[in-house]
C-alpha cells in the first residue's frame, strides 16, 4: 500500500501566503477609511427680510447702462447708490435706513446658516459640465463656471443646493447655470467666502450670499439675489430677478379651489338650467294645455249649441191647417162621413 505523500508548505509559501493575507487586510482598512456619501442633507436658508432685495451691498451699489432689478435695492451702513438712472429699479430703493439695516443683519444670519451645513460632498476647481444633485458642496478655495453647470432636483420641487465656496466665485463669460427636472432658483445658495464675480452675458441662478463684493459684468441674468455683506455690488447693464418658491399646498389649493369651483358651478348650473327648464315647461305645458283646451272646449260648446239649436230650432212647421193624410192605394175604406 502506498502512503499519500503528506502536504508540508515550504518557507517561500509561507511568506507568499502571509503578503496575501497582509495586502487583503490593507486594501479591506482602506475601503473603511474612505467617506461614504451622505444623503442630501441640505435645508432651505431662510433669508428673512432679504428676501424682498434683488441685490444688497454694505457699501455702495453702482450701476452703469440699463440695468433692470426686479425687486428691492439697498446698501447698509453705506450710502452710496449710483446709476438708476438709467438703471430701473422696480421696487423700492433703500439707503441705510431701518429696512436696509434689517436686511442686512438677516443676510448675516442666512450667510451663517448656509456656512454651517454639514457637507454632503467636496468640489473643486470648475464646475462646469457637471450634473450635480441636491446636496450642500463644500469648496476649501475658489471655484470657477466654464460652460453649463446643471443642478438636477430629481422630481423634488423642494430640493436644495447649498455651495460653500471658502474664497472666490468666478464665471466665464456665455457660462450659465441650467435647472432640470424641477429645480428651483429659490432653493439655490451660493455662499462665497470672499467676493463674486459673473463673467460677460452669462446666465446665473440662484442667490448669491458674498462677505465681500459682488461684480456682474455687461449683459448679464441673474434669476436670483445679488446680496453682499460687507463690500459693494457693482452692475452693468443686467437684470437681477428674485425668485420665491412655489409651494405644493398653495400649488394644490389653488388648483383644488379652481377645479372645484368650477366642476360645482357648471354642475349647479346644468342641475339648475335642467330643473328649471323641465319645471316650467311642464308648468307652462300644463297650464297652457288646461287653459286652452278649458276655453276651446267653452268656446265650441257654447258656439255649436247655440248654432245647433238656433238652426234646429228655427226649421219651418207645415201649414196649418195641415192638409189631410192622402189615402193608400185602392181599395180607400169609406170615410166615417
Amino acid at each position: 500500500m502506498t502512503r499519500q505523500q503528506e502536504f508540508t508548505p515550504s518557507r517561500r509559501q509561507f511568506a507568499r501566503l502571509a503578503a496575501t493575507s497582509l495586502a487583503v487586510a490593507l486594501s479591506a482598512a482602506s475601503l473603511a477609511m474612505l467617506p461614504t456619501s451622505a444623503g442630501a442633507i441640505g435645508v432651505a436658508v431662510p433669508l428673512g427680510t432679504a428676501s424682498s432685495y434683488a441685490v444688497l451691498a454694505g457699501q455702495s451699489v453702482t450701476n452703469t447702462g440699463p440695468s433692470t432689478i426686479n425687486g428691492d435695492l439697498g446698501v447698509s451702513p453705506g450710502t452710496a447708490v449710483s446709476g438708476f438712472p438709467p438703471g430701473t429699479v422696480n421696487g423700492t430703493i433703500h439707503s441705510a435706513d431701518a429696512n436696509s439695516l434689517q436686511a442686512q443683519s438677516d443676510l448675516t444670519t442666512a450667510y451663517n446658516d448656509a456656512a454651517g451645513q454639514a457637507p454632503d460632498a467636496s468640489i473643486s476647481g470648475d464646475l462646469g459640465g457637471q450634473t450635480l444633485t441636491a446636496g450642500v458642496y463644500k469648496a476649501p478655495s475658489s471655484i470657477g463656471l466654464t460652460g453649463t453647470l446643471t443642478l438636477d432636483a430629481q422630481g423634488d420641487p423642494n430640493a436644495v443646493f447649498i455651495f460653500q465656496i471658502g474664497s472666490t466665485l468666478t464665471t466665464a463669460s456665455a457660462s450659465r447655470v441650467l435647472l432640470v427636472n424641477g429645480a428651483q432658483p429659490c432653493n439655490v445658495y451660493w455662499q462665497v467666502g470672499s467676493s463674486a464675480t459673473l463673467g460677460t452675458a452669462s446666465t446665473f441662478v440662484g442667490n448669491i450670499l458674498a462677505l465681500t463684493s459682488i461684480t456682474v459684468t455687461t449683459n448679464t441674468t441673474i434669476n436670483g439675489r445679488a446680496l453682499a455683506r460687507n463690500g459693494s455690488v457693482t452692475l452693468d447693464s443686467d437684470t437681477i430677478t428674485p425668485s420665491t418658491c412655489a409651494t405644493g399646498g398653495t400649488t394644490g389649493g389653488t388648483t383644488g379651489g379652481t377645479t372645484g369651483g368650477t366642476t360645482g358651478g357648471t354642475t349647479g348650473g346644468t342641475t339648475g338650467g335642467t330643473t328649471g327648464g323641465t319645471t316650467g315647461g311642464t308648468t307652462g305645458g300644463t297650464t297652457g294645455g288646461t287653459t286652452g283646451g278649458t276655453t276651446g272646449g267653452t268656446t265650441g260648446g257654447t258656439t255649436g249649441g247655440s248654432t245647433g239649436g238656433t238652426t234646429g230650432g228655427t226649421v219651418p212647421c207645415p201649414p196649418v191647417p195641415c192638409p189631410p193624410v192622402p189615402c193608400p192605394p185602392a181599395p180607400c175604406p169609406p170615410h166615417p162621413w
